[in-house]
């Protein structure tokens, strides 16, 4: 399972790659038959990516292929065109340039996890929850409220499937409460992490682009909270009045520590931010910082417990947390940016830019952005719109990502956290138990930007 989903800019602003963002200018080749072979090459490659669940072929390798051959498909018709291959290299190196600042970002933020996780942070979490046995109707609530805030810090994914486990746990007898709660859960994950840069790819994308700062993000709180407030209760109303049979959930001890490496996430989380507002770098150099930091602090874990009574904690290695890193997320993003990268060389993301953006009027458009995220997975969606180089301002830019990083919830396909559920609920949690849900959720949609505009506007 990936363990975050956090994801790509489109450019940081940097003045060296400003200049290099004006020098690139695409083919305009989007009528030619090789130009429309490489849309097919996409959609046929996306199409195994939303069939991962049934083929069990992982998303990366279908992108990755399809990034290869769209480029190679883009070199061709560059020469053709009489475009020199310095030009060709230049956008080629710029799509290289945003998926390394993104990996490396990533790849930290990963690795806390692993390591918070082997230290039982979110064992500890789940055991308590369950330990504490509430009635269906409260821990709806506590669920919600609880995955809703954790998304802020960790990603959807894992935060649906931490607290998922503890709704499993109570509602073995009771396959309604599974059913909503797990709805609850997908909508409280997306609507969480849209308000922080941490919590979700929308966020991290337009932050590390740098159409907003840091805090701006925040102004997204109370329409975040709308967003998954709304569906709750409606669906707070149908969950069972009764209270879950008792459990013999043995209490989960933290691993020493366990504190300090939360403490060091937190302190990352700081230095990245401080990296990119106050030093203006990029934010990847601060999380390598904490990653340095956090090596240091596993090897004194590894030696402080190297012998005697602490057998149990001798396998800790900050290296193999780096190794259990999601490297299918990793490079499911390298395909990603390479793939829709090349489509915008070619001229197809100025094509849509227009259709849309210009077509529709700016509004419009990102709420449509937030429909389309309910069917096609956010990362390429917002990668294409950040890739398009838009006029917007900062209510603009925070529509979108308040509705990227949200319309996924319509649908149980449309968020990670969506399919995860599915796959872990023993067929309890389906596409038409929560579809029959997606009338309300739709409302706190659009309760959100309305809100949104009321505030913000």
């Amino acid at each position: 399972m990936f363990r975050l989903l956090l994801v790509f800019a489109a450019l940081f602003c940097m003045p060296q790659m400003a200049m290099a963002e004006e020098q690139i200018v695409n083919l305009g080749l989007t009528g030619t038959e090789r130009g429309i072979y490489t849309v097919l090459i996409f959609i046929i490659a996306y199409g195994f990516v939303m069939a991962e669940e049934f083929t069990g072929l992982r998303k990366s390798k279908p992108v990755i292929v399809a990034a290869a051959i769209i480029w190679a498909h883009a070199a061709v018709l560059a020469a053709e065109a009489g475009v020199s291959t310095e030009a060709l290299h230049q956008a080629f190196e710029f799509n290289l340039k945003e998926y390394a600042a993104l990996m490396l970002f990533l790849l930290v933020a990963m690795t806390y996890i692993n390591a918070m996780a082997e230290r039982n942070v979110f064992e500890a979490l789940r055991s308590w929850m369950i330990r504490k046995e509430f009635g269906y109707k409260k821990l709806f609530w506590i669920t919600g409220i609880i995955t809703f805030f954790l998304s802020a810090v960790a990603d959807n994914l894992t935060s649906a499937l931490l607290v998922g486990a503890v709704v499993l746990a109570v509602g073995k007898d009771n396959e309604k409460f599974i059913a909503i709660g797990f709805v609850n859960l997908v909508v409280a994950a997306n609507a969480g992490g849209a308000f922080s840069p941490f919590g979700d790819i929308t966020t991290l994308m337009v932050w590390q682009a740098g159409y907003a700062e840091f805090f701006d993000f925040f102004k997204l709180f109370i329409p975040s909270v709308v967003n998954y407030l709304v569906p709750a209760f409606f669906m707070y109303l149908a969950v069972p009045d009764e209270q879950p049979h008792a459990t013999n959930e043995a209490a989960i001890k933290l691993k020493p520590g366990a504190i300090q490496v939360c403490v060091l996430f937190a302190l990352t989380i700081v230095t990245a931010v401080s990296f990119k507002q106050v030093l203006h770098l990029p934010p990847f150099m601060g999380m390598m910082a904490g990653l340095g930091v956090l090596m240091i602090y596993g090897f004194r874990i590894k030696t402080l417990y190297s012998s005697g009574e602490g057998e149990e904690h001798d396998s800790f290695d900050i290296f193999d947390k780096v190794r259990d890193a999601e490297w299918d997320t990793l490079f499911f993003f390298f395909g990603v940016v390479f793939a829709v990268g090349g489509l915008g060389y070619i001229g197809y993301l100025e094509l849509i830019s227009a259709g849309m953006y210009d077509g529709l009027g700016q509004t419009p458009a990102n709420i449509l952005v937030g429909l389309i995220s309910a069917i096609v997975d956010n990362i390429p969606v917002m990668f294409a719109v950040l890739s398009m180089n838009l006029n917007m301002d900062l209510y603009q830019w925070l529509l979108v990502t308040l509705t990227a990083g949200t319309g996924g919830s319509l649908l149980s396909v449309g968020s990670a956290a969506g399919v995860a559920l599915m796959g872990s609920s023993n067929h309890k949690y389906t596409f038409f138990s929560h579809i029959k849900w997606t009338p309300v959720i739709a409302l706190g949609y659009i309760a959100s930007i309305f809100v949104h505009y009321l505030i913000n506007g």
